[in-house]
């Protein structure tokens, strides 16, 4: 957290979405673990899908949903490092986004379904938050 707080706002964005990037293969680890219990098949892997453990089933969810967020967080992100945006709420909106897909898998791979919601919640309103700043930042 330290490194957090001496970085700017525009350092912050970027670490960020390297951040959320590598968090898009945290519940694919545990997809991995839901194949081997299920006896991988590498020629068929996608035909194990209705073998494999319920939270395995759960973790594939989880992955497929974190692509689908990190596309709408690294455009925001951008925005905001292209326009320039140097509120620290961009930066807690960013942190804020990190944080919460990492509990929002872990929640959904446990079947915490009000825990899933809520940090899905968090994720939305932190990409609204950095669309925000960037749009009055360009004054659009």
């Amino acid at each position: 957290m330290a490194l957090l707080q001496q970085l700017s706002v525009s350092g912050t964005l970027l670490y960020c979405i390297v951040a959320s990037a590598a968090l898009v293969y945290f519940p694919f680890l545990v997809v991995g673990y839901g194949r081997v219990k299920a006896g991988y098949d590498a020629s068929a892997p996608r035909s194990l899908f209705d073998k494999m453990p319920a939270f395995a089933q759960r973790a594939t969810w989880a992955h497929e949903n974190s692509f689908e967020s990190f596309v709408l967080f690294v455009a925001a992100a951008l925005m905001a490092y292209v326009t320039q945006v140097s509120s620290p709420l961009a930066a807690k909106a960013a942190i804020a986004y990190v944080i919460a897909r990492f509990l929002y898998s872990l929640f959904y791979i446990l079947n915490v379904p009000i825990g899933r919601s809520l940090m899905f919640a968090v994720g939305s309103a932190s990409i609204a938050t950095l669309m925000i700043l960037s749009l009055s930042q360009a004054r659009v």
